[in-house]
């Protein structure tokens, strides 16, 4: 059976008897490609004991394929209107919990009461990365994320160094992302501005780098990254004032040299690893030593 949510005309009526027009600010984009839509549910792998998280059903176009391949799906809309219509569509499933709300206020544990889980998404862009960080610091993460994003949101996580960002390192701190294809714009109904690209992230069962505090962690790679143009050496001197970490140059080049990472280097080339240097090497150094 096909899946009847890719009809553009169906779409289209659905939104009218709503009375929706959708809304771009919150990223609402209706998949009408099968072969886009292939691509993301391959790229999960599902097996049938599966639960799945989905946040931003819409019209139900990936619901309709969960509810086929896991055992339990939870479907989390922010449109009441939306959230209404799926749980008419979907109340014969049996399998699919249609919670209405904004999931970046609702922690995975309070939804899942421990289980295990994976998210398979096609995320509202305007969320994208509070959406990831979310999932990824929770105390409850997901097994594996499979979502549509934009394509240089997605590039930008799985740069490598060189092209390294704040979000490629927050995202790469807890999972290790794989683009699997890319979704052109006209994919959509109404069609985005910009392509997408279906992003898979299998999250670490330990992080990759031994740090007590991934937050502070951050905050010091997002230090580096205020002034990225700048050498490092005098980027995160004026990057760590800027934050309310005040320290001295001479600290900031010694922790440097510490970590082994020269001061002419820019930010985007730093390495997790590095950065986890440069950040204990800080640490054991008092402010103002």
């Amino acid at each position: 059976m096909e899946n009847p949510y890719l009809d553009p005309t169906r779409i289209r009526a659905a939104l009218r008897s709503l009375e929706l027009r959708p809304s771009r600010a919150m990223g609402q984009n209706f998949l009408t490609d099968p072969a886009a839509l292939a691509m993301i549910v391959g790229a999960a792998a599902l097996r049938s004991d599966d639960t799945v998280v989905e946040v931003g059903p819409g019209l139900g176009v990936l619901t309709w394929e969960l509810v086929r391949r896991a055992r339990r799906v939870v479907a989390v809309e922010l449109d009441k209107r939306l959230a209404e219509r799926l749980q008419t569509e979907f109340a014969d499933a049996g399998n699919v919990t249609v919670v209405q709300g904004d999931m970046l206020r609702l922690p995975p544990e309070a939804l899942l009461a421990g289980e295990a889980y994976n998210v398979v998404a096609n995320l509202p862009y305007a969320i994208t990365s509070p959406a990831l960080r979310h999932f990824l610091e929770a105390a409850h993460k997901p097994t594996t994320m499979t979502v549509l994003v934009q394509q240089e949101v997605a590039e930008r996580i799985a740069a490598r160094p060189g092209d390294l960002s704040v979000l490629a390192h927050a995202v790469q701190l807890y999972a290790a992302p794989r683009i699997v294809g890319v979704v052109r714009a006209s994919s959509f109904v109404p069609a985005p501005a910009v392509d997408s690209a279906v992003l898979h992230l299998r999250v670490h069962e330990r992080p990759p780098v031994d740090v007590a505090d991934p937050e502070a962690l951050l905050r010091v790679v997002k230090a580096g990254f205020l002034h990225a143009r700048k050498q490092l050496g005098n980027a995160l001197p004026s990057g760590l004032a800027a934050m309310g970490m005040r320290r001295e140059k001479n600290d900031v080049l010694a922790a440097l040299e510490a970590a082994s990472v020269e001061p002419t280097r820019r930010a985007e080339t730093v390495t997790l690893a590095e950065w986890v240097a440069v950040y204990k090497a800080l640490l054991s150094r008092k402010p103002h030593q």
